[in-house]
């Protein structure tokens, strides 16, 4: 990968614009690295405690890049911030002043949507943390965009009450959840994120206010700016509060983990039991090899992992004859379609420990490998099977390790293209040939470019190809409006 700009000295002049080179191999856009000049530093320094402020070699090396630190830049400038107060006034002097500005929560992004690219001012949004109320009357939970997702789901289910999105990342903030509009292996049931946001207050990039939304259940009040803000992965708006439908929490709770002997009779079953009258709350696919690495990355046995494939449902419910119910019509298909068994999994500790190994799966993959890269694709149901036979196939042909698992549910699949020890000029070589080849193919059976993960920086080639230039045009046209200086992590999304 070529060398990005990641200086973290300071201009001495006006600002200093150096063009940098792409930042990945998959990135296609020509952008701009601005450095802030010392009167600008001590300008934005002084908005905030002298303690929140960081920069040079005090930055953290964690702030250069996301989860898979395929992209790497670092600002010139970090700001922990903790008010709305605080982000409109920055934001106010950074759009007279032209400089770019990007949104942190965790870095636990995949597409680059948190990186730096431009340089200029990131604002780490960590310490706004707090959980406001949880109305009950209204079934809303009011939040600042930094409180982890794990924490608000602990927060609300103490309190008899249930927030349903659930993707694999727990440590992932609210504010980053609706930012990609983040899915999760509860979707197939509950929806995503956008399904569960009510209202949202906002700082627009020239430092204006706005609150979107409310705790009302329904709005037919004119557009719905709420909503373009939602997946907009930091390019529109600064979320600095939430409000979110909660749910009452179900009583019973149960999964089933049933092996196959091959995926095709996995995948094959997977819309014979969503046409059924049985809902499940998750219903996830995965191989034999992910399991493996699972158990050695957390040194837990899984309880089975002799079957080449399996899949994992879960049943929520107010009663437990329903969900027996449930569960039993759906074990009994699976054995029709030629499941190998159906292992019930009735108690929290058993719970806790398959649902603890799916949700480490991306990590144990990455612990197997020196680097790895991520085709996040959502296609039709009825097509999941030949994609991931196609993905077998490629891995094949371009000889690299794809391992993958996804939400057959809702045919959200996330392969992942490992380095091993290839070098870096054939690792780059191969990389972009599979994501064309997967991409592509995604494209020919319906698909999408992003299920759940969004698009970044990394992603933008394959959007606009997929897209087409008056859906482009139209999405920078949106951009311009919210950000006709284009200040706002510029460089992603379009």
């Amino acid at each position: 990968m070529p060398d990005t700009a990641t200086s973290r000295g300071t201009a001495s002049a006006e600002n200093l614009i150096i063009s940098s080179q792409r930042v990945n191999a998959r990135g296609s856009q020509s952008t701009q690295r601005i450095l802030l000049t010392a009167s600008q530093r001590e300008t934005l320094a002084a908005l905030i405690p002298e303690d929140r402020v960081f920069q040079g070699e005090a930055i953290s090396e964690d702030y250069s890049h996301d989860e898979l630190g395929g992209i790497c830049s670092y600002p010139d400038l970090l700001i922990k911030a903790k008010s709305t107060q605080e982000i409109s006034s920055l934001m106010r002097f950074c759009d007279q002043q032209r400089i770019p500005v990007v949104i942190r929560g965790s870095g636990t992004g995949l597409v680059g949507s948190s990186v730096a690219i431009c340089g200029g001012l990131m604002i780490d949004m960590s310490l706004m943390n707090q959980i406001i109320e949880l109305d009950k009357d209204n079934m809303t939970v009011t939040a600042e965009p930094g409180v982890l997702l794990m924490e608000l789901a602990e927060y609300v289910e103490g309190r008899g009450c249930f927030y349903p999105p659930d993707p694999g990342e727990k440590s992932a903030t609210i504010g980053g959840n609706i930012s990609t509009n983040a899915g999760g292996m509860r979707a197939v049931k509950y929806g995503v994120t956008r399904d569960y946001v009510r209202g949202l207050t906002v700082v627009l990039p020239g430092g204006d206010v706005l609150e979107l939304g409310g705790k009302t259940a329904k709005n037919s009040s004119g557009y719905a700016l709420k909503d373009l803000i939602i997946g907009s992965e930091g390019t529109l708006a600064v979320i600095t509060q939430v409000i979110l439908k909660v749910l009452p929490l179900p009583a019973v709770r149960v999964s089933l983990l049933i092996p196959f002997p091959e995926f095709e009779k996995a995948l094959a079953v997977v819309p014979a039991i969503l046409s059924s009258k049985v809902l499940p709350t998750a219903v996830e696919f995965m191989e034999r090899e992910t399991i493996l690495f699972a158990e050695d990355f957390l040194g837990k046995r899984f309880p089975d992992s002799s079957a080449p494939v399996y899949l994992l449902l879960t049943f929520d419910g107010s009663d437990q004859s329903s969900v027996e119910r449930d569960y039993c019509q759906t074990a009994d298909l699976c054995l029709e379609r030629g499941a190998l068994d159906a292992y019930i999994i009735d108690t929290e500790e058993r719970h806790q420990s398959v649902w603890s190994a799916r949700g480490a799966f991306l990590e144990a993959i990455k612990a197997s490998t020196t680097q790895m890269d991520e085709c996040d694709v959502v296609v039709p149901r009825s097509k999941i099977a030949e994609f991931i036979r196609f993905g077998h196939e490629t891995a094949a042909r371009m000889g690299l390790r794809i391992p993958g698992f996804g939400h057959a549910g809702d045919g959200n699949l996330h392969l992942y293209i490992c380095r091993d020890q290839l070098d870096e000029k054939r690792w780059q070589e191969k990389l972009a040939k599979t994501f064309d080849a997967l991409y592509e193919k995604a494209a020919q059976l319906d698909g999408q470019v992003s299920g759940e993960h969004g698009i970044g920086y990394a992603k933008i080639p394959y959007l606009a190809s997929q897209a087409g230039d008056t859906h482009m045009q139209l999405m920078k046209g949106i951009k311009a409006v919210f950000d006709p200086h284009n200040i706002l992590n510029p460089g992603k999304i379009c």
